[in-house]
């Protein structure tokens, strides 16, 4: 009979805050907001230095329930690296939440690092050789923990599979020649969109499942990911949540302003015994009902 693997815990810290992922603690919510994908508007504040409206998505991730908030700034001609820096120092002077400092651009990541006051969380590095080369020095270098997705230069694999076993190569390079402990990976398992085609879910919640079993780590994925391309966004972002919970997903990059999703992790985390006497879920039910009062 095989036995599940011990589960890894990942701590995450700012100066004064500390948040763990694990398989037996409250599922952690990495708020998305801080980027300019897709947002018109901001993208032209930022390349225009003007850089405030970070004040009010860190304001209303914070009331919305992050536990951790990622901060990206990549954006086509901009000076990435400078402005991913002081988006870090902004971000810290409005919350003591931890952060994840995210981008593609290596020279970026280590600015934004460099500029943080804790233990951060690197989005992201793959199974890629000259891409694990780049980052895995740099998270060791600032005591990190690091996402990492299991694709290589050839393919983001279909089947689970393949994905467990680039889940192995990043353990392997990462462990064992740049001496990061098993516990600083936190596996991304590939939510696709369930528009392209509805069975995306199902390998993503294989690859969970497998991913906690044989390797203990902590995971997280691209919540909205999912719904991409499909109506009710929130009503699925709300069903999947917890599904990937059971599966082993422990954390996630999401809209943490949609009370719908939200509520629904929160739940989740009492009904599979993630909140003891449901103490954070009455707080939460408590606080609503004065804000409403009020």
């Amino acid at each position: 009979m095989s036995t599940r693997a011990e589960p890894k815990e990942t701590v995450l810290r700012s100066a004064t805050k500390q948040i763990v992922l694990g398989q037996n603690h409250r599922f952690c919510l990495i708020g998305e907001r801080i980027n300019p994908t897709g947002r018109k508007i901001f993208q032209e504040q930022l390349r225009n230095g003007d850089l405030s409206a970070i004040e009010r998505d860190v304001k209303a991730q914070v009331e919305g329930g992050a536990d951790v908030l990622d901060v990206n700034m990549g954006l086509p001609l901009v000076d990435e690296a400078d402005l991913l820096q002081k988006a870090v120092r902004m971000v810290q002077g409005f919350t003591d939440l931890p952060l994840c400092i995210d981008s593609s651009v290596v020279e970026a990541l280590e600015a934004g690092l460099s500029a943080y006051e804790g233990r951060a969380l690197v989005n992201s590095v793959t199974a890629e050789d000259a891409r694990m080369e780049q980052v895995l020095p740099l998270v060791k270098k600032y005591g990190a923990a690091v996402i990492a997705l299991p694709n290589d230069d050839e393919e983001i694999p279909m089947n689970a599979q393949r994905r467990l076993e680039l889940t192995a190569k990043i353990v392997k390079v990462a462990t064992e020649e740049y001496g990061l402990d098993a516990s600083d990976i936190v596996m991304d398992p590939l939510a696709m969109p369930i528009g392209a085609d509805t069975t995306m879910v199902l390998t993503a919640l294989e690859t969970m499942t497998r991913i906690r079993d044989e390797f203990g780590l902590n995971m997280t994925c691209g919540a909205s990911n999912v719904s991409f391309g499909m109506p009710a966004r929130q009503a699925l972002g709300a069903a999947f949540l917890p599904i990937a919970m059971h599966a082993g997903l422990t954390s996630a990059i999401m809209d943490a302003r949609s009370p719908q999703i939200v509520d629904g992790v929160k739940a989740a985390d009492l009904l599979l015994n993630h909140d003891e006497w449901g103490t954070a879920w009455i707080a939460a039910h408590r606080a609503r009902k004065a804000a409403e009062t009020a």
